[in-house]
């Protein structure tokens, strides 16, 4: 059994520290952020190429470098849009007042472009490996989409937790197309759809010989839709999802105290 839990917790420490090293970046000057995409872009180039050397790889080894791969290819499309490379055309907060399909459009033009590269990303992987029989980068890259997606229309639909201090500051307009409410209509459908996928896979994985190719391949992704479930219900439950990544928050500038006087100043007398 340790093998399943050897790759339960692999997924949660790369996911979790990939994701703090990404939100890291994105608190650093802008001047940074070339640099950041250059090292990001070189680790994409090397994931690609991982996913093409593993294709074929049925092995535990295979497993992981395939997942890591996946994992490389979806923080880089994470980077490009928080880092404001690949947003949309609308760079500007919610018109006062806008609500029903316009307020839907509207906020669906502040990403549009990062959705249409995401699509990209999973076609070029699914064309990659296509004719191999390691296909776990590639369903990676699909879990983390539907996470990403899933999210991001509950946050827009409502939800109470919008964890907007992971925005910074430069697409600090986006706080305006969230909306904080106790509860939207899709959130029990994301769970719900999520829970299940996460069954399926522990039964898939436990099939399997333990260190087999094929249980911890499944056992990779049920851990990551399992993360998943987490991720949604810290969009409502009272708790402090901040405290997971209080350490890539270090690189923000802190605000910057506004001084209020208690009294007007005195004018002094007027020379003559």
């Amino acid at each position: 059994m340790h093998e399943f839990a050897l790759a339960a917790a692999a997924a949660v420490a790369l996911w979790w520290l990939s994701t703090g090293v990404i939100i890291f970046l994105d608190g650093l000057p802008q001047s940074t952020f070339r640099w950041s995409m250059l090292g990001a872009s070189a680790l994409a180039l090397a994931a690609i190429w991982g996913l093409w050397e593993t294709r074929a790889t049925t092995t535990p080894a295979g497993a992981y470098l395939a997942f890591c791969c996946g994992l490389v290819a979806w923080g880089w499309q994470t980077m490009t849009f928080y880092m404001g490379y690949i947003t949309g055309p609308r760079k500007t907060p919610c018109p006062p007042g806008l609500s029903g399909w316009s307020r839907f459009l509207a906020a669906s033009s502040t990403n549009i472009s990062h959705e249409v590269a995401i699509a990209a990303g999973a076609l070029l992987i699914a064309t990659i490996v296509r004719d191999g029989a390691n296909q776990i980068g590639l369903w990676t890259y699909l879990v983390l989409w539907w996470m990403h997606l899933s999210g991001k229309l509950n946050v827009y639909l409502g939800v109470p937790n919008l964890s907007e201090e992971f925005i910074p500051e430069h697409l600090g307009y986006l706080r305006s197309y969230m909306r904080c409410q106790p509860m939207n209509l899709l959130f029990p459908v994301s769970v719900t759809v999520s829970t299940v996928l996460t069954a399926w896979l522990v039964l898939l994985a436990s099939q399997h010989a333990p260190g087999s190719f094929e249980a911890i391949a499944y056992t990779l992704l049920a851990t990551l839709m399992a993360l998943a479930v987490l991720e949604h219900w810290l969009l409502v439950l009272p708790l402090p999802a901040m405290a997971l990544w209080t350490w890539s928050l270090s690189s923000r500038n802190p605000p910057q105290p506004v001084i209020v006087n208690a009294s007007p100043p005195i004018a002094g007398p007027r020379s003559a």
